[in-house]
């Protein structure tokens, strides 16, 4: 390794170089001399630089690449989301209701009882005046 006058140069390992070797082959990042050095005497390093390069070559096929999705998929997939989303709107109303027949059951149950209590008293009421 050469050695700058101002600077003793530290050698570049795997660790390194591996986060930058992405950004390289998309031609986003230029590696340093050092880092290129080091890069051509890895075989670690080398190795990932191609499956990269084989990612990227992958990616700008796929821009070409029309798929056609198989007759009827658009309605399967439309169909069961309707049917989750229905499930869910009905989970969510039945815990809604939970609440609110717990509270039409107490007032209920308070409404008959004064009823009750009412229709107790004017009937007492009624015999009293007949005996009088």
């Amino acid at each position: 390794m050469r050695r700058r006058a101002d600077r003793p140069v530290t050698p570049v390992t795997c660790a390194d170089v591996a986060p930058l070797l992405a950004g390289a082959v998309d031609r986003d990042i230029e590696l340093t001399p050092e880092q290129l050095a080091h890069v051509e005497s890895c075989l670690r390093c080398q190795a990932e630089l191609v499956q990269y390069r084989k990612v990227l070559r992958a990616l700008h096929d796929l821009r070409t690449t029309i798929v056609q999705p198989a007759p009827g998929l658009l309605a399967d997939v439309l169909d069961a989301l309707g049917e989750r989303g229905e499930r869910r709107a009905l989970r969510s109303m039945a815990s809604g209701r939970r609440a609110a027949y717990t509270g039409g059951i107490a007032v209920a149950t308070l409404a008959g009882v004064t009823g009750a209590l009412l229709l107790a008293g004017r009937a007492k009421g009624r015999s009293a005046r007949k005996v009088a």
